[in-house]
């Protein structure tokens, strides 16, 4: 955990795949601890496909079921079939010339959001609006609780402490303003 926090989250990320990856383990989350999920990332890219959206969105229901009995993973079945239909939910926003990580950073006009540093919400009006708009193009387990982690981590709204270290470093060009 302090390796990943020390290393990645936060840290402002533009690579579409990656985002959609880590939207996607977000998902796989919920009701869980982020611990157990970064525990078995690596479990999760193989099983995934390294999240490659255009081989994930190819999975059959024999994917699902072999998913399903995967150990190295979480192994819910609407999580699996989320994760697939969120491939294809890419793709196709990829195919009609959108980029994901233009769309994601689009709420924030391109910048870092800064936090207070004081206190960390569960979710905001910022993470409200993109759920919205995730659950409108059909993603599942992106409530506001869920996506407000995701742009915790992919580094669109920094949170960091005001004694965390890390705070100035992943972003120095941040806006100010409460996300």
């Amino acid at each position: 955990m302090c390796a990943y926090h020390d290393e990645e989250w936060g840290v402002p990320e533009r690579d579409p795949r990656v985002l959609w990856e880590t939207l996607m383990l977000e998902g796989f989350q919920a009701g869980l601890s982020w611990a157990i999920v970064l525990r078995k990332r690596d479990g999760f890219r193989r099983a995934f496909a390294g999240f490659d959206p255009d081989r994930v969105a190819r999975f059959t229901t024999r994917d699902v079921d072999r998913l399903v009995a995967d150990p190295g993973i979480i192994r819910a079945r609407a999580k699996i079939e989320a994760t697939i239909a969120g491939a294809r939910i890419f793709c196709q926003m990829r195919d009609g010339g959108e980029d994901f990580a233009a769309w994601a950073w689009s709420f924030t006009g391109g910048r870092t959001l800064r936090g207070d540093g004081r206190s960390i919400p569960a979710q905001t009006a910022l993470s409200d609006r993109i759920s919205v708009e995730l659950k409108h193009r059909g993603f599942k387990f992106v409530g506001p609780t869920i996506v407000y982690a995701w742009i915790q981590a992919v580094g669109i709204v920094n949170d960091h402490q005001t004694t965390c270290f890390r705070r100035g470093k992943v972003d120095p060009r941040s806006s100010r303003s409460r996300p």
